[in-house]
Protein backbone atom coordinates (compact mmCIF):
# COMPACT_ATOMS: atom_id res chain seq x y z
CA UNK A 1 0.00 0.00 0.00
CA UNK A 2 1.21 3.46 -0.47
CA UNK A 3 -0.76 5.86 1.69
CA UNK A 4 -3.52 6.54 -0.70
CA UNK A 5 -6.88 5.18 0.63
CA UNK A 6 -7.54 2.36 1.29
CA UNK A 7 -11.05 1.59 0.39
CA UNK A 8 -13.37 -1.76 1.07
CA UNK A 9 -16.16 -3.07 -1.22
CA UNK A 10 -18.40 -5.48 -0.58
CA UNK A 11 -18.04 -9.05 -1.84
CA UNK A 12 -21.12 -10.69 -3.91
CA UNK A 13 -24.06 -8.79 -5.31
CA UNK A 14 -22.88 -5.58 -4.46
CA UNK A 15 -19.45 -5.52 -5.37
CA UNK A 16 -20.62 -4.78 -9.34
CA UNK A 17 -22.92 -2.12 -8.14
CA UNK A 18 -20.33 -0.63 -6.11
CA UNK A 19 -17.64 -0.54 -9.19
CA UNK A 20 -20.42 0.93 -11.43
CA UNK A 21 -20.36 4.34 -9.35
CA UNK A 22 -16.76 4.32 -8.69
CA UNK A 23 -16.99 3.99 -13.03
CA UNK A 24 -19.21 6.92 -13.48
CA UNK A 25 -17.89 8.87 -10.66
CA UNK A 26 -14.18 8.87 -12.87
CA UNK A 27 -12.63 6.33 -11.06
CA UNK A 28 -11.94 3.08 -13.19
CA UNK A 29 -10.77 -0.37 -11.95
CA UNK A 30 -8.87 -2.84 -14.67
CA UNK A 31 -10.93 -5.88 -14.56
CA UNK A 32 -8.06 -8.03 -14.99
CA UNK A 33 -7.14 -6.32 -11.56
CA UNK A 34 -10.42 -7.35 -9.66
CA UNK A 35 -10.75 -10.98 -11.04
CA UNK A 36 -7.23 -11.50 -10.17
CA UNK A 37 -5.64 -12.99 -6.79
CA UNK A 38 -4.52 -9.74 -6.15
CA UNK A 39 -6.16 -9.17 -2.25
CA UNK A 40 -5.33 -5.14 -3.36
CA UNK A 41 -6.08 -2.92 -6.74
CA UNK A 42 -5.34 0.30 -7.32
CA UNK A 43 -7.61 2.20 -9.46
CA UNK A 44 -6.20 3.76 -13.14
CA UNK A 45 -5.20 6.76 -11.96
CA UNK A 46 -3.60 5.35 -9.12
CA UNK A 47 -5.35 7.65 -6.84
CA UNK A 48 -7.05 5.23 -4.37
CA UNK A 49 -6.36 1.28 -2.99
CA UNK A 50 -9.21 -1.47 -2.96
CA UNK A 51 -10.13 -4.81 -1.08
CA UNK A 52 -12.82 -6.79 -1.41
CA UNK A 53 -13.88 -7.87 1.50
CA UNK A 54 -17.34 -10.09 3.27
CA UNK A 55 -20.03 -7.49 4.07
CA UNK A 56 -20.17 -8.21 8.08
CA UNK A 57 -16.43 -7.57 8.23
CA UNK A 58 -16.20 -4.05 6.52
CA UNK A 59 -17.57 -2.50 9.39
CA UNK A 60 -14.87 -3.37 11.79
CA UNK A 61 -11.95 -2.89 9.60
CA UNK A 62 -13.13 0.56 9.03
CA UNK A 63 -14.08 1.21 13.10
CA UNK A 64 -10.28 0.10 13.52
CA UNK A 65 -8.78 1.71 10.78
CA UNK A 66 -7.14 -1.05 8.61
CA UNK A 67 -9.06 0.37 6.16
CA UNK A 68 -9.91 4.22 5.86
CA UNK A 69 -13.22 3.85 3.41
CA UNK A 70 -16.11 0.92 3.02
CA UNK A 71 -19.19 0.35 1.13
CA UNK A 72 -21.50 -1.51 3.81
CA UNK A 73 -25.62 -1.81 4.37
CA UNK A 74 -27.29 0.05 7.13
CA UNK A 75 -28.42 -3.45 7.98
CA UNK A 76 -24.85 -4.91 9.42
CA UNK A 77 -24.07 -1.03 10.43
CA UNK A 78 -26.74 -1.16 12.79
CA UNK A 79 -26.67 -4.40 14.00
CA UNK A 80 -22.68 -3.83 14.64
CA UNK A 81 -23.55 -0.17 15.97
CA UNK A 82 -19.87 0.78 14.52
CA UNK A 83 -18.92 3.48 15.51
CA UNK A 84 -17.64 5.49 11.96
CA UNK A 85 -18.81 8.16 9.81
CA UNK A 86 -21.45 7.54 7.32
CA UNK A 87 -21.36 10.67 4.73
CA UNK A 88 -23.21 9.15 1.89
CA UNK A 89 -26.02 6.75 0.55
CA UNK A 90 -25.65 5.06 -2.15
CA UNK A 91 -28.85 4.46 -2.89
CA UNK A 92 -27.81 0.68 -3.97
CA UNK A 93 -28.78 -2.53 -2.21
CA UNK A 94 -32.11 -0.82 -1.43
CA UNK A 95 -34.60 -3.19 0.73
CA UNK A 96 -36.33 -3.59 3.49
CA UNK A 97 -35.63 -5.16 7.04
CA UNK A 98 -38.85 -6.93 8.37
CA UNK A 99 -40.53 -9.05 10.93
CA UNK A 100 -42.55 -11.93 8.90
CA UNK A 101 -44.02 -15.00 10.22
CA UNK A 102 -46.61 -17.67 8.28
CA UNK A 103 -49.17 -16.83 6.93
CA UNK A 104 -52.76 -17.10 8.72
CA UNK A 105 -50.65 -16.89 11.94
CA UNK A 106 -51.59 -15.40 14.87
CA UNK A 107 -48.81 -13.30 16.48
CA UNK A 108 -49.37 -11.97 20.50
CA UNK A 109 -45.89 -10.34 20.95
CA UNK A 110 -46.90 -9.82 24.82
CA UNK A 111 -46.81 -13.77 25.29
CA UNK A 112 -42.84 -14.44 24.21
CA UNK A 113 -42.30 -15.49 21.16
CA UNK A 114 -39.89 -16.52 19.70
CA UNK A 115 -37.57 -14.78 16.49
CA UNK A 116 -35.04 -16.17 15.02
CA UNK A 117 -32.80 -13.56 12.87
CA UNK A 118 -29.37 -12.97 11.91
CA UNK A 119 -29.75 -9.10 13.45
CA UNK A 120 -30.07 -9.98 17.38
CA UNK A 121 -29.04 -6.63 18.14
CA UNK A 122 -31.39 -4.92 15.84
CA UNK A 123 -34.14 -7.39 16.55
CA UNK A 124 -34.13 -7.02 20.20
CA UNK A 125 -33.93 -3.13 20.24
CA UNK A 126 -37.10 -3.38 17.65
CA UNK A 127 -39.08 -4.88 19.92
CA UNK A 128 -37.95 -3.58 23.17
CA UNK A 129 -39.41 -0.56 21.50
CA UNK A 130 -42.88 -1.35 21.21
CA UNK A 131 -42.86 -3.58 24.76
CA UNK A 132 -42.96 -6.91 23.19
CA UNK A 133 -41.74 -9.75 24.78
CA UNK A 134 -39.46 -11.97 22.87
CA UNK A 135 -37.49 -14.61 22.90
CA UNK A 136 -34.41 -14.04 20.15
CA UNK A 137 -32.79 -16.94 18.40
CA UNK A 138 -29.82 -15.96 16.18
CA UNK A 139 -29.14 -17.93 13.30
CA UNK A 140 -26.33 -17.71 10.76
CA UNK A 141 -28.08 -19.38 7.35
CA UNK A 142 -31.39 -19.06 6.11
CA UNK A 143 -33.71 -17.88 8.73
CA UNK A 144 -37.53 -18.38 6.60
CA UNK A 145 -37.23 -21.90 7.65
CA UNK A 146 -37.30 -21.62 11.60
CA UNK A 147 -40.94 -21.44 11.78
CA UNK A 148 -41.41 -24.09 9.35
CA UNK A 149 -39.14 -26.51 11.83
CA UNK A 150 -40.43 -25.17 14.88
CA UNK A 151 -37.66 -22.93 16.19
CA UNK A 152 -39.04 -19.85 16.35
CA UNK A 153 -43.13 -18.11 15.59
CA UNK A 154 -41.42 -15.56 13.76
CA UNK A 155 -38.37 -13.64 11.85
CA UNK A 156 -36.74 -11.06 11.17
CA UNK A 157 -34.71 -10.87 8.00
CA UNK A 158 -34.21 -8.60 5.14
CA UNK A 159 -36.86 -8.77 1.75
CA UNK A 160 -36.26 -7.05 -1.37
CA UNK A 161 -39.10 -8.67 -3.80
CA UNK A 162 -40.35 -11.07 -1.07
CA UNK A 163 -40.70 -14.13 -3.25
CA UNK A 164 -38.73 -16.24 -0.79
CA UNK A 165 -41.35 -15.56 1.69
CA UNK A 166 -43.72 -16.43 -0.57
CA UNK A 167 -42.39 -19.62 -1.30
CA UNK A 168 -42.34 -20.48 1.75
CA UNK A 169 -45.89 -19.21 2.83
CA UNK A 170 -44.91 -16.44 5.04
CA UNK A 171 -46.00 -13.02 4.90
CA UNK A 172 -44.41 -9.56 6.25
CA UNK A 173 -46.34 -8.94 9.78
CA UNK A 174 -44.26 -4.85 9.98
CA UNK A 175 -41.59 -3.58 8.92
CA UNK A 176 -38.35 -2.89 11.33
CA UNK A 177 -36.10 -0.63 8.96
CA UNK A 178 -35.18 0.30 5.28
CA UNK A 179 -32.18 -0.82 4.08
CA UNK A 180 -29.55 0.68 1.67
CA UNK A 181 -25.39 1.05 1.10
CA UNK A 182 -23.97 3.94 2.63
CA UNK A 183 -20.03 4.65 2.45
CA UNK A 184 -18.37 4.97 5.38
CA UNK A 185 -14.91 6.38 6.63
CA UNK A 186 -12.87 5.89 9.64
CA UNK A 187 -12.33 9.08 12.01
CA UNK A 188 -8.82 9.28 12.21
CA UNK A 189 -8.61 8.66 8.25
CA UNK A 190 -11.02 11.50 7.84
CA UNK A 191 -8.66 14.17 9.46
CA UNK A 192 -5.21 12.61 8.37
CA UNK A 193 -6.56 11.69 4.47
CA UNK A 194 -9.57 14.40 4.83
CA UNK A 195 -8.68 15.99 0.94
CA UNK A 196 -8.61 12.93 -0.76
CA UNK A 197 -11.72 11.34 0.62
CA UNK A 198 -13.59 14.37 0.71
CA UNK A 199 -13.00 15.00 -3.31
CA UNK A 200 -13.95 10.84 -3.48
CA UNK A 201 -17.24 11.62 -1.51
CA UNK A 202 -18.14 14.63 -3.78
CA UNK A 203 -17.22 12.77 -6.99
CA UNK A 204 -20.12 9.61 -5.73
CA UNK A 205 -22.46 12.20 -4.60
CA UNK A 206 -22.56 14.17 -8.25
CA UNK A 207 -23.50 10.60 -9.62
CA UNK A 208 -26.02 9.03 -6.79
CA UNK A 209 -28.15 12.74 -6.65
CA UNK A 210 -27.43 13.91 -9.89
CA UNK A 211 -31.24 13.96 -10.72
CA UNK A 212 -32.53 15.16 -7.21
Amino acid sequence: MNGHPLIALPKGRLFEASLGLLSKAGITTDTREESSRRLIFSDDQERYEFVSLKPVDIPVYVESGAVDIGVVGTDILRELESDVYEPLDLKIGVCRLVVAAPAGAALDFSKHLKVATKYPRTADRHFHARNAHVHIVRLEGSVEIAPLLGLADAIVDLVETGRTLKENNMVIVEDVARISSKIIVNRTAMKIKGQEISELIKAIDRVVYAND
